[in-house]
């Protein structure tokens, strides 16, 4: 067939006008994001994790906020080693103000509700889930039932059973996904990993891991008393989320949060997926044969202790033969080993692995292992790289959105670590050791401890 002139004009301006009308996502789908474009991201939880987030992100070229959601207009954040404002319109005004520097007009969208920016905000490609923990399943769930890729703070989910269909969700939906454990891509967990595989130290059978953190309500007893107004510009009822309405309090937030068992988990909840990372990794961790954990004190139904040591056994996996993991937080640690020479504490921070063949120590949060005594890591040889380096925890996460390889704390391995974490605090809010049935997600013996694993919802925030 002949085509005039003046038909292929007007055949290529009818082409031109279709792909300037049609948003890129209708033309390749919901979750299609061509390596060449930026990503548009929306921060969900504009507290000082999110804020954090959203600073190592201004760094990346090919990514962009374009939207913010937050049930509180500010919150301050001075006390807390974030420093600064935190809340939906500081964090908005920090975003238009860097993205402003080379685009005057640019605007960011600000909203109180995350589900109401969800379906306004039709141009956004991911989401940022720095949420309390007891929003993380539920904001994650439903984005990537909505087809965004989704980052998520550690710990991954509130509770076991969470985390579970978190994982199962992400593998429906094939979004691309990272959970907050920076730690995990970092040179340091990749060195361990390989020179434990290397034998290093020969096989290992136990591994100490240590983080000085306390709570935040140093002289709090139990659930904060009486009743006080609710700060203007916070939507109390929308920050509680599923769980049932109890007054406002300080005490619950920003940042405290963490101390309480309906909003968070305490030091093992907030840390344990940081610093549990490189054993669960190194050494296959998957599901204990029993957990119990100790408190340092009294415990109470509501608040985190100041502290505790807990207690994982781990039967043998393949080659690796049985290894018992030992948590201590709140400022508790192993007794230092010989080795470290006199005069050398331990870190406030770190891990210590221990195998036929001597002893290894790594700083916390996935950091630089040496062997003990130090010469052993100078006569060492080390082996060849097996794991291939990170170019950067969210640079990870930007590159699997564009196709590339699934980031390496995505949600499955993210689920996994969480519930390692998780079934340390269980066995803490029970007050006992639990012999666990991963099949069945239940602790032998002990029925009260079916609702820390599942928890509850209230109507209108059920997890499906």
């Amino acid at each position: 067939m002949k085509t005039t002139r003046r038909q292929f004009i007007r055949t290529t301006a009818s082409t031109v006008a279709l792909f300037n009308i049609i948003p890129r996502h209708v033309l390749g789908g919901p979750k299609f994001v061509p390596p060449s474009e930026k990503i548009n991201i929306a921060l969900v939880g504009a507290g000082g994790q999110g804020r954090s987030n959203l600073r190592a992100l201004f760094h990346e070229e090919d990514a962009q906020f374009i939207a913010v959601a937050d049930p509180a207009e500010q919150w301050d954040l001075e006390p807390y080693y974030y420093r600064g404002l935190g809340g939906r319109k500081p964090v908005r005004a920090e975003i238009e103000k860097h993205y402003g520097e080379k685009r005057p007009n640019f605007r960011c969208a600000e909203y109180e509700d995350f589900r109401v920016m969800l379906e306004k905000e039709k141009a956004i490609d991911a989401i940022l889930c720095a949420t309390p923990d007891h929003l993380h399943a539920y904001v994650s769930i439903t984005a990537m039932r909505a087809g965004k890729h989704v980052y998520c703070e550690k710990p991954l989910t509130h509770n076991i059973w969470e985390a579970r269909q978190v994982a199962r969700v992400a593998k429906e939906t094939g979004v691309a996904t990272q959970m907050g454990n920076s730690g995990h891509s970092r040179v340091g967990i990749r060195l361990t990993c390989e020179w434990i595989w290397d034998g290093a130290i020969g096989p290992v059978r136990e591994v100490h891991a240590w983080v000085g953190a306390n709570r935040w309500n140093k002289q709090l007893t139990g659930r904060p008393t009486g009743t006080l107004p609710v700060p203007a510009g916070l939507n109390w009822d929308l920050w509680i989320g599923p769980r049932e309405p109890r007054p406002w309090n300080p005490a619950y937030a920003p940042v405290s949060w963490r101390d309480f068992w309906m909003f968070g988990n305490g030091a093992l909840g907030d840390f344990g997926c940081h610093d549990l990372d490189a054993a669960c990794w190194a050494l296959d961790l998957r599901e204990p044969l029993s957990v119990e954990a100790c408190p340092a004190g009294n415990m109470d139904e509501e608040i985190a202790p100041h502290g505790q040591v807990c207690y994982y056994h781990f039967g043998a996996r393949g080659d690796k033969p049985p290894v018992k993991v030992v948590w201590y937080d709140g400022g508790l640690k192993p007794a230092c080993p010989e080795e470290m020479g006199e005069g050398q504490p331990l870190p406030s921070r770190g891990a210590l692995f221990v195998g036929d063949n001597g002893l290894m120590l790594c700083e916390g949060a996935g950091g630089q292992p040496r062997l003990l005594p130090i010469e052993k890591t100078r006569a060492y040889k080390k082996p060849v790289e097996s794991l291939p380096r990170s170019k950067g925890h969210h640079r990870d996460w930007l590159d699997a959105i564009k196709g590339g390889t699934a980031a390496s704390a995505n949600f499955e391995y993210g689920a996994r670590l969480t519930e390692l974490s998780l079934l340390g605090t269980a066995s803490l809010r029970t007050g006992r050791k639990l012999y666990w049935d991963a099949a069945q997600m239940k602790a032998r013996g002990v029925p009260a401890a079916d609702v820390v694993f599942k928890g509850s919802y209230r109507k209108g925030w059920e997890i499906a």
